[in-house]
């Protein structure tokens, strides 16, 4: 049977965030942050729920999944696929925002409640090799300043765990996530988790209408189509550059050979360069 794609924003808040999602969620969130028994989230009440769609077209939006815990703390969820210009930045404005906004001028201060900020990234931000990075307010000794804004970063490019190497829930769910839509059958040791076996319930092809059957290819071909011009960018920008180098080089006399040396490129891409 085959799987949404969970890295697609629709298939993500679809599968974390509809109105029967909440045990998904809740396992999420404990395997994430870390928390173990007798620490872990117990409840969580999801805003604004996954509904099915209603209008064609890519102008729909399914940015995030937002929730509350039974302390009161708020959650954003969001998955990105690609980079984008300022991204860390909206990361945290969000954050900020949904802070801020707990309370309205004049209300007291102590009625606003911690913020956590959770976005999974299908491309890598940090040069450190951990998987989940955490950040929060510190002064420059690394003390914290306080609890009420944290940023969470999972980069799913650094987990390359295989099915036989999966030792806790937080493996089991980068697993979901990242091989999800290649899988045709539930592995066993993710099928004996309920909440995962769950979320594949909710990603399985054969249960979804023809209307969110479309709505997620339209997703995976907009998706396509932007890393595609991600990739020309890239690939238009590195030319520019090569071709800069290669007539800084010619002149200053070097021969087209020892041009495609040490730019690393062939012969016949430097003479293009040159022509």
């Amino acid at each position: 049977m085959p799987f949404l794609n969970p890295l697609t924003d629709y298939a993500f808040k679809k599968i974390f965030g509809s109105a029967e999602s909440a045990d998904i969620l809740l396992s999420f969130l404990n395997a994430v942050l870390g928390f173990s028994a007798p620490y872990r989230l117990q409840q969580v009440s999801i805003q604004d729920p996954y509904l099915a769609p209603t209008i064609k077209g890519m102008k729909e939006s399914f940015v995030d999944v937002r929730a509350v815990d039974e302390q009161g703390k708020h959650y954003i969820i969001e998955m990105q696929i690609l980079p984008v210009q300022s991204f860390e930045q909206r990361v945290l404005y969000n954050a900020c925002k949904k802070y801020a906004g707990q309370i309205a001028s004049g209300d007291d201060y102590h009625l606003l409640n911690d913020v956590i900020a959770l976005t999974i990234t299908d491309f890598t931000m940090f040069e450190h090799p951990e998987i989940v990075s955490k950040f929060k307010l510190r002064d420059e000794t690394g003390r914290d300043y306080s609890d009420d804004l944290e940023l969470i970063f999972v980069e799913l490019p650094k987990f390359n765990k295989q099915e036989s190497e999966l030792a806790n829930m937080l493996d089991k769910w980068c697993y979901f996530l990242k091989n999800a839509k290649r899988i045709q059958q539930i592995p066993g040791n993710l099928a004996n988790e309920k909440e995962i076996a769950h979320a594949f319930s909710i990603a399985n092809r054969a249960q979804l209408t023809a209307e969110e059957l479309e709505q997620q290819e339209r997703r995976e071909m907009y998706i396509q189509d932007q890393r595609g011009m991600l990739q020309k960018a890239k690939h238009d920008a590195r030319m520019e550059r090569n071709h800069e180098i290669a007539r800084n080089m010619q002149a200053r006399g070097m021969d087209a050979q020892t041009i495609a040396a040490l730019l690393e490129i062939d012969i016949a891409q430097v003479l293009k360069l040159l022509a």
